[in-house]
C-alpha cells in the first residue's frame, strides 16, 4: 500500500483544487463582484481572512508530509472535520454548481479522516 502520508497529502491538494475550481466558476458565471462580498463592499480584514482560510489545505499538503505521528494523524481529522462544518454551514447560500463541488470536497474531508484514522 502507499504510504498514508502521501495519500492524505494528495486527497488535500485535490481538495484545494475543488476549491479554487468554485471560484473560477462562480468568476465565469459572474456571481462575483470585485471588491464584494454578498453585495456589498468588503475590507480588507475580509480579504485576508479568506486567504487564511484558503491556505490551511496548502499548509496541510506540507504538514502530512513532514509531521511525524500521532500529532500528524490528529491535525488531519481535526483540519478536515472544521473544513467539513465550515462548508456545511454555509452550503445553503451557495448556487447549484457550488454545492456540487462542495459534496465533492465533502467527499475528501472524509476521505482524509478516513485515512488518518486508520493509519497506523
Amino acid at each position: 500500500m502507499e504510504d498514508v502520508k502521501i495519500i492524505i497529502a494528495f486527497i488535500w491538494v485535490a481538495t484545494m483544487l475543488v476549491y479554487l475550481l468554485g471560484d473560477v466558476m462562480r468568476i465565469f458565471a459572474g456571481d462575483f463582484t470585485p471588491g464584494e462580498v454578498d453585495g456589498k463592499p468588503a475590507p480588507k480584514s475580509t480579504w485576508f481572512g479568506a486567504a487564511a482560510i484558503m491556505l490551511i489545505p496548502i499548509l496541510m499538503v506540507v504538514l502530512t508530509v513532514i509531521l511525524e505521528n500521532p500529532i500528524n494523524k490528529w491535525l488531519n481529522i481535526i483540519v478536515a472535520i472544521i473544513f467539513f462544518v465550515f462548508n456545511l454551514v454555509g452550503l445553503k447560500g451557495y448556487k447549484a454548481y457550488d454545492k456540487f463541488l462542495l459534496i465533492i470536497s465533502f467527499v475528501f474531508n472524509f476521505l482524509v479522516v478516513l485515512y488518518a484514522w486508520i493509519w497506523v
